[in-house]
């Protein structure tokens, strides 16, 4: 597998905005400012609550399917990779990764089965079109932890998957689970969500590396990311911090994070979280809090780094 130099571009952007000429020039941004050759985007999928059996990828919530294909062409013309990433996500705010039910089916009951059946049809749909448009890579989902352990149905969702799309299919595990799941031989690519405190990637890379060996498959980070705030690159996950700026901060994370990995040829790239359809002003860069790099210190590590792969 080619090294990665990734972004995750516009993640869940509402139908009817991303052909708009904003998101193109941030898109165009995105290229010239961090060396970036390959983007993942996320079409949004919604279910009212973690317990709800229906995902709903038709609404105004998710980028439409035509508008999707004409992006993807965009990006090809300016000699960019494109990987799709269909994510679930809670109306009621809950994160995707507490999605979870009884696991027995119960009369009058939601139940896992019901749930599958409606995620692989959530996944499949855009897999279609990452087949029509011959993405680089589809990846089956982002976080689903308390899901992972239903071996089986993850297996069938794969399995559904590549009867529509036949290029290589990864699934985006969340931090610290690379080594909880059991089904990476269903695979072609294991991804995760690298957002690791800055003084422990080395502790975090032993634990994984031993998941890629285990598999022979290769490996990069779908996600990583620090905000710019105060004690952030000590726990990157924690998207609720508040406290005071921190610039130097995040681009000491993301430096770490990019030397640590350089010791290991196992890690085959990054897909960094994440860059906006819609950009701040770059006046704001100073007082953004956020885990954009937009014209923060970060990006011109991000740059260097990718630059010189």
């Amino acid at each position: 597998m080619d090294f990665i130099k990734g972004f995750t571009f516009a993640p869940f952007i509402k139908r009817g905005y991303l052909m708009k000429k904003e998101t193109l020039a941030s898109f165009d941004s995105l290229i010239a400012r961090t060396g970036t050759e390959f983007v993942i985007l996320v079409p949004n999928g919604l279910q009212d609550t973690p317990q709800t059996e229906t995902i709903d990828y038709t609404s105004d919530a998710t980028m439409g399917d035509e508008e999707l294909e004409e992006f993807i062409d965009y990006a090809y013309s300016k000699n960019i990779e494109v990987a799709l990433k269909p994510t679930v996500n809670c109306k009621n705010g809950t994160w995707r990764a507490h999605i979870s039910f009884f696991e027995e089916d119960v009369p009058c009951e939601p139940k896992w089965c019901n749930w599958f059946r409606s995620y692989s049809e959530f996944q499949c749909h855009f897999a279609g079109i990452a087949e029509r448009k011959k993405c680089k890579m589809f990846i089956a989902g982002c976080e689903m932890v308390q899901s992972e352990h239903r071996e089986a149905e993850w297996r069938k969702v794969i399995s559904d998957i590549r009867n529509v799309y036949t290029g290589p299919v990864s699934y985006n595990t969340d931090k610290y689970q690379e080594h909880n799941v059991t089904w990476w031989d269903a695979v072609d690519i294991i991804s995760s969500s690298g957002y690791y405190p800055m003084n422990d990637w080395e502790n975090q890379l032993d634990r994984i590396e031993k998941v890629v060996k285990k598999y022979k498959k290769p490996f990069f980070f779908a996600e990583c990311g620090c905000m710019s705030v105060l004690n952030s690159n000590l726990c990157p996950n924690d998207w609720s911090l508040r406290g005071e700026i921190d610039l130097k901060g995040q681009a000491e994370w993301f430096r770490t994070m990019f030397e640590a990995c350089e010791k290991r040829d196992f890690v085959d790239g990054f897909s960094i979280w994440d860059w906006r359809g819609r950009l701040y002003p770059l006046s704001d860069a100073a007082t953004n809090k956020d885990y954009a790099i937009y014209g923060k210190p970060a990006e011109a590590v991000v740059k260097e780094f990718y630059d010189e792969k």
